[in-house]
Formats: structure tokens, C-alpha cells, sequence
């Protein structure tokens, strides 16, 4: 006769009994909202990328800031599309564009709420690049002073966090020591350790208006082949002063999620991101998916693998589910 001694089922005979032994939870406490804020007054425009998300002006961006936190969301990321572009990027830390204004007012209107900060410049300069160009050359070095006056910036519009993106080297080094500098010893950085040079970027670029003008950024982003490579660089970037760890993208790299949390005792965050977003939005426009079981279900996988963050667009859908029960 087969040994049933043990016999998992036991566990799952009800909701309760699912719930009572459940190993990993999803909560709104878990999710940080981004934000793409423009130039203007009133503007909500639909981005045809990213259906449901919207290119709002610094007004309309604290609503949804009040609407975040009101829905129990703790944190949202500003990213913005300025009035000018230059080969250097230099509106990424005039105090008069859009993100700027938009972490003061937000700041003043909610001020229990996170407010991080999108630290890059590829929005910014002229080349679509996320660094300084020489020729066809991403230049280093030269960005590096660039992205810590982008940093101070937003820690003086009120920022409590920057997240620097551009995946330079040493630039967490630089931005902490530029922060320290200027009296934001408090504010912290979330780095995109390992950021890797994915297709399910697509949407995003779309919504920032940030294709490289040449190339691709496959000369600072990471190999998507590569695993260990992301160790040493969350390593590298925990030594220079990171605070917060960050995988990016999220759902095809579960595996570099699990193995961070398995060698640093660091919190851990990932980007659900818009390729992820939008492929969701698009089968469940089809009828062909269950959009909340699937959303759910796959902001849990990146909990169960050991994210504590999620950054993702689904945010405010999520906390209404969440809500709900």
C-alpha cells in the first residue's frame, strides 16, 4: 500500500486552510506607481503604448499621486519628457522642467507619500543616449558629474529617493557623494544594479520619447545572457552606497531575482516593465487571459522569488483587487 502519511491536500481543503499556511503575500505596501509627467496644465493624455497609463502635466500628476496613496500605494516614480533637449541632457536638472515640479508639488500636496526619482539622461539629450556621445561613443566618466546634478536636483525639489537608471559605472559612488555634498545624507538610492539591454523596454522608450537617435544601449546595459555578471554588479553598486537594490526587467529574469536575494542581505526591488505591462493589456483586450489572475499571479512570482518592491503600471489596478477582500 503507498505511504500516505503525508498528504499535502490536507493544507488545501479550504480559502482558510490556503491562507493559514500561504508562504508568500502580495500587498499594495509592496508597489510604487510611475508617473510620466510632461509640460502643460491639464494634460491627460492616453499613451497609446501603455494603455490605461497617461502623459500628465505637474497638476494632474498629483491627483494620481493622491489617488496612489489613497489606494494604500506607498511610493510613485517620476519620469518626465522636458521642454528642451540638448547633447548633454542639461533640462535633466533645471529646477523649471516637469519632474522637478512635479516631486515639489507632489511633495506638498502628499507628503506621507514616497516620491522617487528617475536619475538618467536619455530623455533628456538630443542623441536619445543615456550618457555623453562622442562620436558613437557613450562617454563614462564625463556623465558621471552630469548624474549627480541630476540627483541633487531632485533632492532639492523633495525627492526621498533617486533611482539612478543609466547604468554607468560608478555613478552610485558619485551620486552618493554628491548628495552627502550638498546636505541629502537622508536621501536614498535605489539602484538598477542589474539592468539589463531588453526588448521588453519597447513601450517605454514610446512613452518617453527616448530611442537612441544611433545604436542601441547595449554598450552600458547588461547581456541578457548573463548571470553572474548582475552579482557583481549589485555587488559594486552596494559598496558604493545603493541602498536599495534593483532588477530590471522583472518576469524574464526570476532567476537573477532569486539569486540576489540569496547573496545580499539587501532590500530588493524589481521593475515590472512596460513590455510586461503591455503584452498583459493586450491578450486580456482579446478576451484571451483573465487580467487579475494573471497580474496577480505574476507580481506574486516576482514576491515568491524574493522582491520586496515592485515598481509596475498595474499599481493602481492592483491595490483596487487588493482592496476588494
Amino acid at each position: 500500500m503507498v505511504d500516505l502519511t503525508y498528504r499535502p491536500r490536507r493544507l488545501r481543503t479550504s480559502p482558510a486552510m490556503r491562507a493559514l499556511v500561504r508562504e508568500t503575500t502580495l500587498q499594495t505596501e509592496d508597489l510604487i506607481y510611475p508617473i510620466f509627467v510632461v509640460p502643460g496644465e491639464g494634460v491627460k493624455d492616453p499613451i497609446p503604448s501603455l494603455i490605461g497609463q497617461y502623459h500628465v502635466s505637474v497638476d494632474e500628476a498629483v491627483k494620481l499621486a493622491k489617488e496612489a496613496y489613497e489606494l494604500g500605494v506607498l511610493g510613485v516614480e517620476i519620469f518626465g519628457l522636458p521642454t528642451y533637449k540638448d547633447p548633454e541632457g542639461s533640462a535633466a536638472w533645471d529646477m523649471s522642467q516637469p519632474v522637478q515640479q512635479a516631486i515639489k508639488a507632489i511633495r506638498e500636496a502628499v507628503p506621507e507619500l514616497i516620491v522617487v526619482s528617475d536619475v538618467c539622461l536619455c530623455q533628456y539629450t538630443s542623441t536619445g543616449h543615456c550618457g555623453v556621445v562622442d562620436g558613437h561613443d557613450v562617454l563614462n566618466d564625463e556623465t558621471l558629474p552630469l548624474l549627480a546634478k541630476v540627483a541633487v536636483s531632485h533632492a532639492e525639489a523633495g525627492a526621498q529617493m533617486v533611482a539612478p537608471s543609466d547604468m554607468m559605472d560608478g555613478r552610485v559612488g558619485v551620486i552618493r557623494e554628491a548628495l552627502d555634498a550638498a546636505g541629502y545624507s537622508n536621501v536614498a538610492i535605489m539602484s538598477y544594479a542589474a539592468k539589463y539591454a531588453s526588448a521588453y523596454y519597447g513601450p517605454f522608450r514610446d512613452a518617453v520619447h527616448s530611442a537612441p537617435e544611433f545604436g542601441d544601449r547595449k554598450g552600458y546595459q547588461m547581456d541578457e545572457a548573463n548571470r553572474l555578471e548582475a552579482m557583481r554588479e549589485i555587488e559594486a553598486d552596494i559598496r558604493e552606497g545603493a541602498d536599495i537594490i534593483m532588477i530590471k526587467p522583472a518576469l524574464s529574469y526570476l532567476d537573477i531575482v532569486r539569486e540576489a536575494r540569496d547573496n545580499f542581505d539587501y532590500p530588493l526591488a524589481v521593475y515590472n516593465v512596460s513590455g510586461e505591462y503591455a503584452m498583459v493589456k493586450a491578450a486580456a483586450a482579446q478576451g484571451v487571459i483573465d487580467e487579475k489572475r494573471i497580474v496577480l499571479e505574476t507580481l506574486l512570482s516576482m514576491k515568491r522569488a524574493g522582491a520586496k518592491i515592485i515598481i509596475t503600471y498595474h499599481a493602481l489596478d492592483v491595490a483596487r483587487w487588493l482592496n476588494e477582500k
